[in-house]
């Protein structure tokens, strides 16, 4: 595995961003699996540096928080998704593209903004990789996430093997 700051992280540090340390699992799974070409990475939360969700991240979507601070959270988990990458295989720049995004909204029943949520993750991931960024997607509103989490990501990379 490369280690090492490659043009991706420099990318991200242009943008402002940091990634934070790979979050443990929260119950009987693995943060990430490589099969072949192909990294799965488990659904994320959105937790700062601090382990922890941020308030204003917790909730449901359409109830107790609103549109930006849901797009943030989807931002965080990202980001945490792209830390599990790098502790998966070293070096971002090893990901030849972003295949899957997965987007999981804590929401009321009719919140009907799910997309836009997950926006959020989606043009931060478009913004740091550029085209091989790009990706499919699904994104499901739910009445319930581990830790009361506004969203939750998970994402398949193809990656040099």
């Amino acid at each position: 595995m490369s280690r090492g700051v490659g043009t991706v992280e420099k990318r991200l540090n242009e943008l402002g961003f940091a990634l934070p340390q790979p979050a443990a699992p929260v119950a009987a799974y693995v943060p990430f699996v490589i099969a072949g070409d192909l990294l799965v990475v488990s659904g994320q939360l959105p937790l700062g540096p601090d382990g922890k969700i941020d308030p204003a991240h917790r909730g449901k979507l359409g109830g107790a928080i609103f549109n930006e601070a849901g797009q943030a959270a989807a931002r965080v988990c990202a980001l945490n998704v792209l830390a599990q990458v790098k502790a998966a295989i070293g070096n971002l720049d090893r990901v030849r593209r972003v295949v899957r995004l997965g987007g999981f909204i804590n929401c009321v029943p009719d919140f009907n903004a799910v997309p836009a949520i997950m926006n959020g993750a989606s043009d931060v991931i478009v913004k740091i990789f550029g085209e091989r960024g790009k990706h499919a997607r699904s994104t499901i509103g739910v009445a319930q996430l581990p830790l009361d989490a506004a969203v939750e990501v998970e994402g398949m990379f193809e990656i040099d093997a």
